[in-house]
């Protein structure tokens, strides 16, 4: 069982994905995970576990949707998938995103910083930083 907050180091992007598995067995419609932390530090890598702990068919088809803005992933519980790396600060409501946060949906944001008053209340926050070549510290629970 992963604690509602807390924080662990991977040593690998094969380990950040598993733990990003294990999360996403426990994940339900209505969830919403939104991931922080600097270019290369593994939010796309930890959204595969994601999608994959989610039951995903094939999750190494999902990719950071920075273009798309949102991917939508078919899985247990359908999973979307935004980058709102590129959206201007206020740019969140222009997205569609809104549709997604009907409670039908797991949603999972990568860059979420961008628009964190966009974002519900019960939100997971999810931050990932650099320990070293290969390790990630990441940290969660509600409040970034």
């Amino acid at each position: 069982m992963i604690p509602a907050s807390g924080s662990v180091v991977t040593r690998s992007p094969e380990e950040t994905r598993a733990w990003g598995r294990a999360l996403g067995e426990r994940l339900k419609p209505g969830d919403v995970l939104a991931l922080t932390g600097p270019l290369g530090t593994g939010k796309t890598v930890l959204t595969k576990g994601l999608a994959e702990g989610l039951g995903c068919p094939d999750p190494d088809a999902v990719c950071s949707p920075t273009f798309t803005l949102i991917q939508e992933v078919d899985a247990r519980h359908r999973m979307a998938h935004m980058d709102a790396y590129r959206l201007p600060q206020e740019g969140a409501e222009d997205t569609g995103l809104s549709d997604y946060l009907d409670g039908r949906w797991v949603v999972v944001v990568e860059w979420a910083e961008r628009i964190r008053d966009f974002l519900p209340p019960q939100t997971l926050w999810v931050t990932l930083a650099h320990e070293g070549t290969t390790q990630r510290r990441i940290r969660w629970g509600n409040v970034d």
